[in-house]
């Protein structure tokens, strides 16, 4: 099992509060430097209005540091889906994420089945696997329908139990759902945080190994059904009083994230 980062390991950095916004190849280095072997360019609209040069770079700083890359996006239209292809194949990607919906298109799931089958064909002949996202706005349950009724090893699941509490789904039972789909790994920690007052909660992230993820049990279960994926370290850092001293933060839990997943795959 390979590891690395997303573009949410760098939320912050990358964020329209920062007054000098990172790169994507300073989040190469950044993985580099930090042991990563593979870095997720995920939810990052700047890479759609790219021109073929300035992927291509991007590809050559990968290659230089021996990072593998895959992409992460939303939706399921195929004129999307194909896009992404087009920028999957300058950047030698064999992955792309995505999620059923996005903000102004929410297709039922029979409708998504029609779109990703229409999309199949070429996901096949390219050889790129696309890995449908778990989260809080489809039933993991509905997913794994549409997964099974597909059946194709090139359209599986991208396992993120974390995104799926705020529907009320255990993450355990998440994790069991999508075990034997699993294409992609998200590996994100959270807690639950009383708000100040003593009314009501807020789900916030953490470090990795510091809050409620059952990393032992995700890992277990992946392992049980021979899925030897990505696994992607992505972060909820909440904004504390400063910009920099956000960053800041983030930069300590990326590291700390990263050395304890290195530590407990097995």
């Amino acid at each position: 099992m390979n590891i690395g980062l997303s573009t949410y390991a760098f939320f912050w950095q990358i964020s329209g509060h920062n007054p000098s916004p990172i790169t994507v190849e300073e989040m190469l280095e950044t993985t580099a430097s930090l042991g990563g072997d593979v870095f997720q360019i995920c939810d990052y609209p700047l890479i759609e209005s790219m021109q073929e040069d300035e992927l291509v770079s991007i590809a050559q700083t990968a290659k230089k540091l021996d990072i593998e890359l895959e992409l992460g996006t939303r939706g399921v239209k195929p004129e999307h889906l194909l896009n992404y292809l087009r920028i999957a194949d300058i950047l030698n990607v064999r992955l792309i994420r995505t999620m059923f919906h996005t903000a102004d298109d929410k297709p039922d799931n029979e409708a998504v089945y029609t779109r990703l089958m229409e999309v199949l064909p070429k996901l096949e002949e390219v050889e790129v696997k696309l890995a449908i996202e778990t989260y809080e706005q489809v039933k993991t349950s509905d997913i794994v329908k549409v997964i099974e009724k597909i059946n194709s090893p090139y359209i599986g699941i991208c396992l993120d139990p974390g995104n799926t509490i705020a529907a009320l789904e255990h993450p355990n039972d998440v994790v069991r759902l999508s075990a034997p789909y699993v294409t992609n790994l998200h590996v994100k920690d959270f807690i639950f945080s009383r708000k100040d007052g003593w009314v009501g909660f807020s789900l916030i992230g953490c470090p990795l190994g510091k809050g409620l993820l059952d990393l032992t049990y995700m890992l277990g279960e992946l392992k049980k059904e021979n899925k030897d994926v990505n696994a992607i370290i992505e972060l909820w850092v909440p904004y504390t009083n400063t910009i920099e001293e956000t960053i800041s933060l983030e930069k300590v839990w990326t590291k700390k994230s990263l050395d304890y997943l290195r530590r407990n795959i097995k």
